[in-house]
């Protein structure tokens, strides 16, 4: 008996958010068990004080970023990936500039530490993006959603924002996250019909690492730059 494709992915949308979270603990949990986590905290804090004055020294201001945003998605890609570019560079440096003007003695903390070093990594899971921003070379299938989800997040869209980044991330697909046999019997055709709508965000671990980060960031703007609840992600 074929097993009938349920028609939305409410349910499994909620399967993977659940998925990420829980890697997201794992490797919060990590950093905590690692034995050099000293070594850790203090590489981070150099990093984060490293970051921090870049973002004064470049000047980026919010404005600028809201100027472009208005064309971002209507324009060229050269256009967009400049956006992108442009904004995340100013949302790390200001979670870097929060984090560096921490007291001495909330940095040592355990909770301190493990902040430190979540922005360490996600500076690091970002680093292939940015890279592919700056070349020009964004692959062209994420592009567009990442350009909404920046273009959103600016706008304080928040739940526009974490809707583009689950198309993104699992796409539209009612078997999102690689699954392409539904039923006992395989049909003709089958795989062309699925392969387009299989995610590959956990496939592929670089992918994964920014689309994550990135998620980081949608929360940490939400803090910082709140706006109406009914435009929040709970």
């Amino acid at each position: 008996v074929e097993i009938l494709t349920p028609d939305v992915s409410k349910g499994l949308r909620n399967d993977f958010q659940a998925a990420m979270d829980k890697i997201e603990a794992e490797e919060q949990a990590e950093l905590l068990r690692n034995e050099g986590v000293q070594e850790e905290f203090i590489s981070a804090e150099d990093s984060i004080a490293n970051a921090a004055a870049t973002q004064a020294d470049d000047d980026i201001t919010m404005e600028s970023i809201l100027e472009m945003a208005k064309k971002a998605g209507e324009s060229d890609d050269d256009h967009d990936q400049a956006f992108l570019l442009k904004y995340l560079k100013f949302v790390l440096g200001l979670r870097a500039r929060e984090l560096n003007e921490r007291p001495k003695e909330v940095k040592q903390t355990a909770s301190g530490r493990l902040d430190s070093a979540i922005h360490s990594q996600t500076e690091s899971y970002l680093k292939p993006l940015l890279k592919l921003l700056r070349k020009r070379r964004t692959p062209p299938d994420i592009l567009p959603s990442l350009t909404l989800i920046g273009r959103n997040m600016v706008e304080r869209q928040y739940v526009v924002a974490g809707d583009w980044y689950l198309r993104m991330a699992i796409g539209n697909a009612a078997w999102p996250i690689g699954v392409t046999m539904v039923g006992i019997h395989a049909r003709t055709g089958r795989e062309k019909i699925f392969a387009q709508h299989v995610a590959h965000v956990l496939n592929d671990e670089t992918q994964r690492k920014y689309i994550q980060a990135l998620k980081r960031l949608m929360t940490f703007c939400q803090r910082v730059f709140p706006t109406d609840p009914s435009r929040c992600v709970r």
